[in-house]
């Protein structure tokens, strides 16, 4: 591997150019030199929803600090950003949502579908590879945030149980 270090070097600083470029999170490719010489490479960045999370969670405590307001002011939190909402079901990857298990296939949920635990609610597909986003709790499906092909990112909402 040390006579493709160069190569190598500017092999990824490509790769990083094309994650800005291209507003991706994150990047991994497996570069083959030969049978037992390859290079493994994961290109990643921080993105903003750690930002908003951040910037969220001081909003509740002035709530806090006033009792009276405090229950009236929660469900406008909850109904204004949906990664604020307990039923939320994130994201567990980058990539892209796909309502059923194939073009033309029924939807794996609608709202006001009832769900167990671990019922597969959307696929997401990542590099190729179709990650079932199967249910966390069993309840009903109130609303769905993402359509058929959106990208979607990391921890975004995609929709909500309850």
């Amino acid at each position: 591997m040390t006579k493709n270090h160069d190569s190598d070097v500017a092999f990824i600083k490509a790769l990083a150019e094309l994650l800005n470029e291209n507003d991706l999170t994150e990047l991994q490719v497996k570069r083959e030199y030969g049978e037992d010489d390859s290079l493994n490479v994961r290109v990643s960045k921080k993105t903003n929803v750690v930002a908003a999370t951040t910037v969220a969670a001081p909003a509740p405590a002035p709530v806090a600090a006033a009792p009276a307001a405090a229950p009236s002011a929660a469900p406008a939190v909850d109904n204004d950003d949906p990664s604020n909402h307990p039923g939320a079901v994130p994201s567990p990857v980058v990539g892209t949502a796909y309502m059923a298990a194939e073009p033309g296939a029924a939807a794996f949920v609608t709202v006001g579908s009832q769900v167990s635990e671990g019922d597969t609610l959307m696929i997401v597909e990542a590099m190729k590879t179709m990650n079932h986003i199967p249910s966390p709790s069993s309840g009903t499906v109130k609303r769905i945030l993402v359509a058929d092909g959106d990208a979607v990112e990391y921890g975004q909402p995609l929709m909500i149980i309850e």
